[in-house]
Parts: structure tokens; sequence; C-alpha cells
């Protein structure tokens, strides 16, 4: 007895059947994560109310904050004083961005903290330090008055400037040259006071920069002229005199130089000597070339002889004589004597065509012959005057940096002259970049605390902690309450889902009608549809645990074949634990284990129910080992002989964990249908189970899911509808 697949994916005509391929799609879909959320909404809700309440306490329990702002324009200066760009090459944008990023950082500096501190007397006053609630300053003061000793001033100054920092933001605009000041604090006046210092401050701090930086700058730049005089003397006596040991004379180029780059630029005898004759060099080559081609022609083909005239006029005579001698030939025998006239006019012209060639090439020759001479002696002399150069470059070296010494310290000098000049005598005196646009303001509410802001921000928290706790306790739930998560965990189809009902499970299984028979009469179509011959022959029933439905299902299945009046047997085979007897009101014994111990006989075991086609075998007597009774051929034998009187078996087995009957009796029949309870059976028991089943080779029709309750799940499988026949006084009830 072979168990064969469909083709198809297995389905089930109620739609909870799940192929097996689908196992491998990811648990957290956006589905899955959205029923997560709404499954846990109380435990998200609360946590949400619980934030928007801590959110509200602690906005009241906040001191009210109030922010002054001050508006600075500053404008972008450039203090070159060298008047020197140097190699920066980073583009405008690039440079502004820097030069406003510096700006916010002098603001934001300790100096000018200090500065607004001291002025202020912010130092002294306990109360400004008793605003912010200073640790430090706690033994500073006794009842509002200095302790002497206690700190010193400097300590002070710095703890205040600290607490000013702490509390002043400053802010560069976008795409403007305005920065904005803005300093908080519990009192109104204290926040206008301190925004219109700070302003001011940066203001003189500026002005007293550049006086500085001008004063720096005329100082430097009179210390480096007179460095720069002295190096320019030193070094134009030290060129004069190497060119005059190295009887070095150079003259004047006729490029005039450009302002500012120094000297004219200067070159020797030699080298205008060298490119004249370079050219007179470039040119003779030029004609010997072109010798060379004219005289490398075949004789009669070259031009002097195509152009000659004479030479013309005796190949047309010749081209005629030759002509006719032809048509004559054709005529007369070759000794016919105008013929041989003819033949010997010929050859004359041949001898006096080729004289006048040979004399055409010999002029050839003769001119190449000239062309090569002159180039030759050109070349000699450029030669000549290269060795003079490479000579004379070699001694002007050290002559070439001594003139770009000269020249350099010749253009600097000029530069910072120039630049000293425009400084003048009060080079710190000119405008200032720095402009204050609007003074602080006296704001009329607190700044902070915002009760929106709070509450928005106690929403998220909220949202975020209550989402967090739901898929943390998600996570930590190992038990299996969405039928969806069948295939995807244990990787086998679903073939059904069984209700969980509030009456007697015996009773509603009795009742056509109810949920529960119209749940067992899917599956057991699901069933049929799972091979290609039908429902299977042999089946067994069995979980990973006990007491989750394996029974009630087994019983369920085959009443309902019964029901459709097939033979069907129903076998308990948990006989550890057995219960169907019980479930049927049927004797205990004899059972399967007399049956398989030979000490009773097919007729004696099997039992008829009240419900017609539908027989027993009850567990009979517990035996001392189970498994050895199953793991011979006795049982498979027992089952091809029971096939041949009914037309399905359906067997309740013993749970699948510490026990070893459900992989021996799964692997002598057609295949196995495991059973998990909803919201009960544990995923890593189940995972066990089922790769036990597998490891005894054996074929795993489906999983049906049992007691399942709609109200906690949260895959969209529900039962709220009811099963029924949409008819009667039960339906009517529903409908209402």
């Amino acid at each position: 007895m072979q168990y064969e697949r469909t083709p198809d994916a297995m389905r089930d005509l109620d739609g909870p059947l799940i192929d097996v391929g689908g196992g491998g799609k990811s648990n957290f879909s956006l589905s899955h994560l959205l029923a997560i959320l709404k499954k846990r909404k109380w435990l998200i809700i609360g946590s949400v109310v619980g934030a928007l309440l801590l959110g509200i306490v602690i906005t009241l329990l906040m001191t009210p904050q109030y922010t002054s702002v001050s508006v600075v324009e500053i404008q972008r200066e450039t203090r070159n004083f060298t008047n020197v760009d140097g190699v920066d090459s980073r583009s405008p944008s690039a440079v502004d961005s820097e030069f406003y990023e510096t700006q916010a950082g002098l603001l934001r500096s300790v100096a000018l903290a200090g500065s607004v501190v001291t002025d202020s007397r912010l130092q002294d006053s306990a109360a400004f330090f008793t605003m912010f609630k200073s640790s430090k300053a706690k033994n500073w003061f006794d009842n509002g008055k200095l302790v002497p000793r206690a700190s010193t001033r400097d300590e002070r100054v710095r703890e205040a400037s600290e607490i000013l920092l702490d509390h002043i933001k400053i802010l560069i605009q976008r795409q403007s040259r305005l920065a904005t000041i803005s300093f908080t604090s519990p009192e109104v006046g204290f926040s206008k006071k301190i925004v219109d210092s700070w302003a001011a401050h940066f203001v003189q701090a500026t002005l007293d920069r550049r006086y500085a930086a001008t004063a720096y700058a005329r100082k430097f730049l009179e210390d480096r002229l007179s460095q720069l005089r002295i190096r320019i003397d030193q070094a134009e006596r030290q060129l004069v005199d190497y060119a005059a040991r190295q009887d070095i004379v150079n003259l004047p180029s006729e490029v005039a130089s450009t302002p500012g780059s120094g000297a004219a630029p200067e070159r020797s005898l030699v080298a205008e000597n060298l490119v004249a004759l370079n050219k007179e060099l470039a040119t003779a080559t030029g004609e010997r070339i072109e010798a060379q081609s004219r005289l490398g022609a075949k004789g009669g083909d070259v031009q002097e002889a195509l152009s000659n005239s004479g030479i013309s006029q005796m190949r047309a005579k010749r081209a005629d004589l030759s002509s006719e001698y032809a048509e004559m030939i054709q005529k007369f025998d070759p000794a016919y004597p105008p013929a041989q006239a003819l033949r010997a006019q010929i050859t004359t012209l041949d001898q006096s065509i080729g004289r006048e060639e040979g004399r055409v090439r010999s002029t050839l020759q003769e001119t190449y012959n000239a062309a090569q001479e002159r180039e030759t002696a050109l070349a000699s002399k450029v030669d000549g005057l290269k060795s003079s150069l490479f000579d004379l470059r070699r001694r002007s070296t050290q002559y070439n940096i001594l003139m770009r010494d000269v020249d350099t310290n010749r253009q600097l000098y000029d530069a910072l002259l120039q630049r000293y000049k425009e400084i003048g005598v009060a080079g710190g005196v000119g405008a200032n970049n720095i402009a204050v646009v609007d003074a602080g303001d006296l704001p009329d509410k607190p700044s902070s605390p915002k009760l929106l802001l709070n509450l928005a921000f106690a929403l998220i928290g909220g949202l975020i902690v209550g989402a967090s706790l739901a898929f943390a306790l998600e996570q930590l739930e190992d038990s299996l309450s969405d039928p969806a998560e069948v295939a995807e965990l244990l990787r086998v189809p679903l073939i059904g889902v069984v209700p969980q009902v509030s009456e007697e499970p015996l009773a509603a299984l009795l009742d056509v009608k109810s949920p529960l028979s119209e749940a067992y009469f899917s599956v057991q179509t699901s069933l049929a549809l799972a091979t290609m011959n039908g429902f299977p022959r042999s089946l067994v029933i069995t979980s990973s645990r006990p007491n989750e439905g394996k029974s009630l299902t087994s019983f369920g299945l085959a009443k309902t074949l019964a029901v459709q009046g097939r033979r069907v047997l129903l076998i308990d085979a948990d006989m550890r634990s057995p219960s169907v007897h019980y479930m049927l009101d049927l004797e205990a014994t004899p059972g399967l284990s007399s049956l398989l111990t030979n000490a009773a006989s097919i007729q004696d075991t099997v039992q008829q129910t009240s419900i017609a086609n539908l027989s027993v075998i009850a567990a009979g007597p517990t035996p001392p080992s189970a498994a050895e009774l199953l793991s011979g051929g006795r049982f498979k034998d027992m089952v091809v002989a029971l096939l041949e009187t009914f037309d399905h078996i359906v067997i309740d087995a013993p749970p699948v964990m510490g026990f070893a009957d459900s992989p021996l009796i799964a692997s002598q029949v057609e295949g196995v249908c495991f059973v998990i309870e909803a919201h009960g059976t544990n995923k890593s028991s189940a995972r066990t189970a089922i790769s036990r089943l597998r490891g005894a080779d054996t074929t795993i029709f489906g999983a049906i899911v049992t007691k399942f309750n709609s109200k906690r799940a949260f895959s969209g499988y529900g039962y709220d509808y009811g099963y029924g026949y949409g008819y009667g006084e039960s339906a009517t009830k529903a409908k209402r």
C-alpha cells in the first residue's frame, strides 16, 4: 500500500488547507505583524494611555521657561593682508560655509560667555546660580552673600559661563547672513538681558579681533620687507659674480615680461644661432628629400623627362612610326624595304630618346649631390652648436637658480610693499561687518513645556512600548494559536480546523448539524482530495502530547465515513491510556493487545457501535511493552486482513512524544494525520513530533488544528459565522 500525492497542492473545500511549498515564507509579513498588534490591542492601548498620563503629569511639574531671541547680521569679509591668494581651490560656497561655521563657533566660545558673565557680574549673583540650580555653587553663598574663600573668582566665572553656554542656542540661518541668538531661562527679563549682552559683546569682540589682526599684519609686513630687501641685494650680487666667472652672456628676449613676473626673460647667443641653423637644416633636409625622390624615379618617368619638349616630340614621332610600321608588316613581309626603313628610323629615335633621358638623370644626380652636401654641412654645424649649448646649460644651472631666487624675492617684495601701503597707518579702523538686526524680545508666553509636543512624544513612546511588549509577548508565547503557522512552522499541509465548542464534544459530534460535525466533514473531504485514490484506507491519528483531541478526531472521521455508507473500523491503539471504549461505552477487552498476542481473534475483538457501518477494536489489556507488540509484522498483517472486511481503518495512536508506538504504527499504514491543539500545543514539541514521524519513513497527510477559538486568533481563520446548512431554527437564530 503506497500513498501517492496528487500533483497539485492539497486543497480543502473550506479553504484552510495550505500547500507545503509555502512554508519558506517569513513569519513576519505585514499582515502577520498587524494581526499581532490587533491581538494585543488592549496592551498597546494601556501603554498609550499610561504614557499620555505620564506626559501630562511631567508637563505640569516642569518649570516654565522663557526664550528671548536676538538676530545679528554677519557680513562676509576678507582680511587678506598680504594679498596672496595661495593655493585654496575651494568654491565660494565652501568658503562661505566655513566662514559662517567659524562665526557660529565664536558665538559659542567660552571667552564670549566669560565676557557676558563679568560684564553682568553674574559670578557674584546668588540668585543666578539658584535660578539654574547649580550644585557647585551651594557652598559659595550664605543667605545670598558670598562666602569668603569658598571659591575663587575664576571658578565662579567658569561655572557661570558653562551655565550660559548650556542655555544659549546659536543658529546660522541657511542661505542668509543672519544668525539667531536665543537664551532660555525661568525669568523673562533675564533672558532678554542675556541675549542683548551676548550680541553686544560679540560685536565688540569682532572689532577687537580686527584691530589686533591689522596691527599684527603691519608689524609682520614691516619685518618681512626688511628681510626681503637684504635677500634681494645678496641674490643680485651672487648672480652677477657667477655670470662673470662662467663667462655667461645673455641677451634680453624680444618677448615683454608680464606685470609682476619679475625681470624679462633672457636667451643666450648660442641658443639663437642654434635655432637659426636648425631652421636652415630643416630646409636643406627637405630639398635633399625632394631631389632624392626625383632621382629615384625611372629615367623615362621622371618629371623633367616628361616635361622636356624635345623628348616629348621624339616620343610622339616614334609612336607615329611604330603605328605605320605595324600596319605595313600586316600587309608586307618585314624584309620589305620600306618596312626596313621605318624600323631603322624607330631605332634611331630610341637611341636619341635614351641619350636625352641620360642627360636629364645626370642633372638630377648633380642636384641631389649638392643638396646632400649642404645638409651634411648644416648638420655638422648644428651638432657643434648643440655641444656648445649643452656646455652652456651645464654652466647656467646655478645661474638660473640664482636668477629665479632674485625674481622670486623681487616679486614677493613688490607684493608685500603694495599691501603695506594699502593697510596704511589706520589699518584697524573701518566699518564693522557685524550688526544687530533685532534686539532681544520679551516673550509673552513660555517656550516650554509644550503640552501638545509632550503629548505627541508620549503618544509615540506609548505606541513603541506597547508594540514592543506585544511582539515580545508574542515571541515568548510558544503555543500554536494561528492555523496559518502550521504549514510555515511544521512544513506539513493544513488539512482542516476544528472549532472549540461549549457543549459536550461527543454530543456535538453526534449532531450532524453542529459546527463540530461540519468541521470533521470538511477534514474528511480534504483527505479524500489528498490522494489519487480518495480517502486513505488506513489512517493513523496522533498528536505530540495527550489531551489534544486526537481520539475525538479519530471518532469524528470514522463516524463521518460511516454516515456516508462506508464500512469503517476504529482501532484504539493507545494501549497505555485508552479512551475510545469510554467514549462509545464499549467493552475494554478483548482488544488490540489481545489480538496482537493471539489471545483473541478478529471476530472476538471487533465490536459494533450504535452508529451504522462503524465498528471498533478497543485497546485491550495494557501490555508490558506496547512497542514490542507493534514492532513485529503482526500489526501490519492484521491491518491487511481487516481491510478485506472494512473499507477504511482509522487508528487512534498514542502521542508521539515519549513513546515509540506512533512512528511504528504510522510506518505500517498508508499515512498519518497530526492533531494540534490550538493555543495549547508547543511549537517545539510539534516540530519534534513531526520530525520523529518523518524519521520513521511515514507519509504525513497533514495537520488538523483542534479546539480552535477564533476570538484568540488573528490570522483570519474564524468560525463566527458558524457551520450549518443555512436553514432551520438554528440558522434563523443565527441570522437574528
